[in-house]
């Protein structure tokens, strides 16, 4: 097994084969975090989730997309999954899905900052993510090499239209990602 978190890289060069990387699902999650009452803090995640990581030569070539199937929320209690599903707080039935579209990615070695586009139903807002990249490895099973990220941000529900419940729950979700890519075939 080879780990090459240490190969430098520059804001104009990648250690990432250039081609499509698919999402590794079962080595993936998509997190939040909200606040409940203003006290404590509710943590979730969406199960359905695509996305893919287009490489080119530089960073200004890098293209990140994905979508997350809305209706896929799991907090951890099904009674309060299936409320946040209904037409008073999410609406999955209008807004089925959240996608991003990366614009600008810039950084270098772990450190890297991700700038793109949050759709959520029919609105569109610009959203910036800390990304820190995790390091590549070539996995013994099958040979694939897999790179692993890390990205944080947060948004505002009601920049979304998402302003259910004020007081009950807070304005600000912080999002965690932990994304895991598969090099193509040939890289």
């Amino acid at each position: 097994m080879t780990n090459d978190t240490t190969t430098a890289t520059t804001a104009t060069t990648l250690p990432l084969a250039p081609g499509t990387w698919a999402l590794d699902p079962l080595h993936s999650a998509v997190n939040f975090t909200i606040r409940h009452l203003g006290i404590a803090k509710v943590r979730g995640r969406f199960t359905g989730v695509e996305a893919e990581l287009s490489v080119g030569e530089r960073a200004e070539d890098v293209r990140v997309s994905a979508t997350v199937d809305l209706a896929s929320i799991d907090t951890g209690n099904a009674d309060r999954d299936a409320h946040v599903r209904a037409s008073d707080l999410l609406d999955v039935d209008r807004r089925p899905t959240m996608t991003y579209r990366s614009t600008r990615v810039s950084g270098e070695g772990e450190d890297w900052t991700m700038e793109g586009e949050l759709t959520i139903g029919d609105v569109t807002r610009p959203v910036t993510l800390a990304v820190e990249f995790g390091g590549l490895v070539d996995v013994p099973m099958d040979g694939s090499r897999h790179a692993g990220f890390e990205a944080t941000g947060e948004i505002r529900r009601s920049d979304f239209g998402l302003d259910f419940a004020p007081g009950l729950l807070g304005d600000v979700v912080k999002i965690q990602l932990d994304m895991q890519f598969v090099a193509p075939k040939n890289g």
